[in-house]
């Protein structure tokens, strides 16, 4: 490619070798002397640098869309060095457990907790608002029943069983009835942070026994739901560099465990990043993947929101980006800026909050339930309750906490952003494209809205692009209906295909 304009100067005709080079100005005709040696020095140089440069477009157009698959690594995460040449791979049944000590010691952290006044009429601006806080905490210590809600807990099969040396959790539920000479679709669904595997609670059964709940039964779904490591009751990572892509291989493992070869994935927050990279592991296994939430920081046409919704037809932005995007200001910049303190601490110094939060029961619900709120809506920040009680009952919300309380792993729930995002923004599978089917549920109160455009940079095969009616983050906990309907409406898609 560097002799491109050489080669091209050559192919131009020439003057006969006797016949003057001539300039006509004032005077007639001169003879003109050659180029002097550091003038084709520089003409040579100039060839060589256009070459290069329309090697490079060349290139990027050629490459740019080419399938790459992420290296499927091994690892050991379990303490000290790895001494067994196999690993037990036997699934064991586990059921969740209390007891009166658990209980009493939570209820004696709760009595001794000291509050602090909020200001006046701060409402959620500040964080969690104490005077709310003194409700959850009345309810949690007398009418909250963790019995109950550990037999509730008990309603799924939970399992647990050894992958490169950690002791992984997960429920498996099976459809109850299924048609004659039907077999059911396999889901795997991944939560995030400060989430569990309880968020899928609401979901598993209209996805599992659709008839029964007035749905469709095109599609019946066997669901598997796992814990990620140091979440709840799966074993946390020993050393150092446990992130999304080693999760993401751990739960292929799991699911060939299981017996499945060929699946759908589902995920939001740390869970959509997990599927995704499972998708760029062994993207013949995946069927089909969906989100209802992205990652694609490192796409050059975030910058377009700079240019403001006057652009934002020729920036390829539908009226409902807009409405959702626009002023970008608060509903990006501001939004971000008030929403990413906790993740600037937990990608840096994990361990020190940590203990804090593992000590205090009061201290680790405020600072979970304060998510709950202004991520399910950052209006709800406006006003007094926070807006909890609108999406969520307050059984569900501290039986979530208790899944982080009773396991102690608030710390290394926490260290997973440290190992995912303290180590730089420029690791392999986020400048890798993903090539299988794809859907995404766009919610109207996810703390960024990801339009279709921007998804289709990462995501190619984007199939199903839906903008929700309602609901924020915490999607499957808080419209299980709407977001069955939307993994229903994909699946459809892929299996039309």
């Amino acid at each position: 490619m560097a002799n491109i304009g050489r080669v091209w100067a050559e192919t131009v005709p020439r003057r006969p070798a006797d016949r003057p080079r001539t300039s006509w100005g004032v005077g007639g005709t001169a003879r003109l002397p050659p180029p002097e040696p550091a003038i084709r020095d520089r003409v040579m140089w100039l060839e060589i640098l256009l070459a290069s440069v329309l090697g490079f477009v060349i290139y990027w157009f050629i490459s740019r869309d080419r399938e790459e698959i992420l290296p499927f690594e091994d690892g050991w995460w379990g303490p000290g060095v790895k001494t067994i040449t196999r690993e037990d791979e036997s699934i064991r049944p586990f059921k969740v457990e209390t007891s009166d000590e658990e209980i009493n010691d939570l209820h004696q952290r709760i009595d001794k907790f000291r509050l602090t006044p909020p200001l006046e009429d701060s409402r959620f601006h500040y964080g969690f608002n104490s005077n709310y806080l003194k409700k959850i905490l009345s309810y949690w210590r007398n009418e909250f029943d963790w019995r109950k809600q550990v037999e509730f807990l008990n309603k799924y099969p939970h399992f647990k069983t050894k992958i490169e040396g950690l002791d992984i959790h997960f429920i498996h539920v099976k459809p109850p009835q299924l048609p004659s000479g039907r077999t059911p679709k396999t889901l795997l669904m991944v939560h995030g942070w400060p989430g569990s595997f309880y968020e899928f609670y609401k979901i598993i059964p209209l996805l599992t026994d659709p008839k029964s709940h007035g749905l469709s039964d095109e599609h019946i779904f066997e669901v598997i739901c796992p814990s990620i490591p140091g979440y709840g009751f799966s074993e946390a990572s020993y050393k150092k560099g446990f992130n999304t892509v080693a999760c993401a291989r751990i739960f292929y493992k799991l699911m060939l465990r299981l017996g499945f070869q060929k699946f759908y994935i589902q995920g939001g927050d740390w869970g959509s990043l997990i599927c995704t990279n499972m998708a760029q592991l062994v993207p013949r296994h995946v069927k089909g993947l969906h989100l209802n939430m992205a990652f694609v920081a490192r796409n050059l046409s975030n910058l377009t929101l700079l240019l403001g919704k006057r652009f934002a037809g020729f920036l390829g932005f539908t009226e409902r980006d807009v409405e959702l995007l626009f002023p970008w200001k608060d509903k990006v910049f501001y939004n971000i800026m008030r929403e990413s303190g906790y993740l600037h601490i937990q990608a840096t110094k994990p361990d020190t909050v940590g203990c804090a939060l593992n000590d205090s029961p009061v201290g680790l619900a405020a600072y979970i339930l304060e998510k709950f709120s202004t991520w399910t809506n950052s209006e709800f920040r406006d006003l007094e309750d926070g807006g909890l009680e609108r999406k969520f009952s307050l059984n569900d919300l501290l039986t979530n906490i208790m899944l982080y309380w009773t396991t102690k792993t608030i710390v290394p729930s926490q260290r997973f952003y440290k190992e995912n995002l303290g180590q730089g923004m420029n690791q392999k599978h986020e400048r890798m494209k993903v090539f299988v089917p794809t859907g995404f549920a766009a919610f109207p109160c996810e703390i960024l809205h990801v339009p279709e455009k921007w998804l289709k940079s990462k995501f190619p095969k984007l199939i199903s692009y839906s903008y929700m009616a309602a609901g924020g983050h915490f999607a499957a906990f808080e419209e299980p209906k709407l977001l069955a309907q939307d993994i229903r409406k994909f699946v459809t898609l892929v299996e039309q295909q």
